[in-house]
């Protein structure tokens, strides 16, 4: 063990003492390591593909935008914070109130960017943005106290959201959506992931708007008005062939108001709206009470301009406690399974 920690204090010296200047890492590629006081942004802009950004603890006021690919933007855990700053002309990234942004071309996806072990607090829009990604992956993240999202995406595909805390946002913690600008069919995100986050105290735990063919599990969500919602609307294809399982729902009981296009909401473990052939399975939901029309442990309802939710199966979940009802079914679609789920009621009864 004594080795063990020379040798940790060796490398940690080693980081520390490259300073602004870019090293090469064993791979050839280089580490731009940016102290408290140094810009972000200006390491971010020397950086080639396959080169990493590493951020040294400390508070940073400055919004950090990325366009060039397969690069790595890195802290050293939690104490490494980025907070608004100075708003730079031109700047679309902090003008529109965004702390990190990663952005590909109109014609062309950005790939392989990383965004890991930061914090990111107190914008008023987003925590990190990314639009137009290609296998994007933001892990141990903390998004705290932002405006509208902790972590929010569109236009993206092959996406991994690993291991992040989001608390706080206004809107949505993580909210993945086909555009955010436009009405449009859903599309495929080619296997997303969102998985082993903690999404606690913010309006909506996970968003998933108007897509397809990705996966939301095994996270922990609580505090929230509603923990999992799925969106669909009258465009085609719909949202839906993706999985919600293995997650552990509970108690998100807070209470936020109604908006133009939604009631006001509390008590949500999972609601379906609009969604197809989405997969609900061994999830742990309970606890979660209010009087809302989408309350409930599992909501299907129908979405607000009238699209019902269709061949969607709920199976295997673990419900108790829920209010007004552990499995809700106010949707009046087609092909929506109950199945071996263990609960103790339902609207209608006969779901358990």
């Amino acid at each position: 063990m004594k080795k063990l920690h020379i040798a940790y204090l060796a490398c940690t010296a080693a980081i520390v003492g490259t300073g602004l200047g870019a090293a090469p890492s064993a791979a050839g590629h280089m580490i731009h390591t940016v102290r408290p006081g140094e810009s972000i942004q200006k390491a971010v802009d020397a950086a080639r593909p396959g080169d990493t950004v590493l951020v040294l603890p400390g508070v940073y006021h400055e919004s950090v935008k990325l366009t060039t690919a397969d690069i790595t933007l890195r802290g050293l855990g939690p104490g490494t914070v980025i907070e608004p700053g100075a708003t730079k002309a031109g700047d679309r990234c902090s003008e529109n109130g965004n702390g990190i942004c990663v952005v590909g071309a109109k014609d062309r996806s950005l790939k392989g960017v990383t965004v890991s072990s930061l914090t990111v607090s107190g914008f008023s829009r987003s925590g990190v943005f990314a639009m137009g990604t290609d296998g994007l992956t933001v892990r141990h993240v903390s998004a705290l106290n932002n405006g509208v999202w902790g972590i929010a995406q569109e236009r993206s595909v092959r996406s991994v959201f690993r291991g992040n805390t989001v608390s706080g946002s206004g809107d949505a913690g993580i909210f993945l959506a086909n555009t955010i600008t436009a009405e449009k069919g859903a599309t495929d995100t080619g296997g997303t992931r969102v998985e082993r986050n903690r999404l606690q105290g913010n309006r909506v735990g996970v968003t998933v708007r108007r897509l397809r063919d990705l996966q939301v599990d095994r996270n922990y969500l609580t505090g929230n008005c509603v923990g999992v919602f799925v969106v669909g609307d009258e465009n085609k294809p719909k949202a839906g062939d993706l999985a919600v399982r293995d997650n552990r729902i509970v108690a998100n009981n807070k209470s936020c108001p109604k908006t133009d296009r939604l009631p006001a909401l509390q008590g949500s473990g999972i609601v379906l709206t609009g969604a197809e052939q989405t997969l609900v399975a061994n999830n742990e939901i309970r606890d979660n009470v209010g009087a809302s029309p989408l309350s409930g442990g599992i909501v299907l309802f129908k979405s607000f301009v009238g699209t019902t939710s269709d061949d969607n199966r709920i199976t295997g979940n673990r419900l108790s406690g829920n209010a007004p009802a552990d499995l809700v079914n106010s949707d009046h679609g087609k092909g929506n399974t109950f199945d071996s789920n263990t609960c103790g009621a339902s609207r209608p009864t006969g779901l358990c």
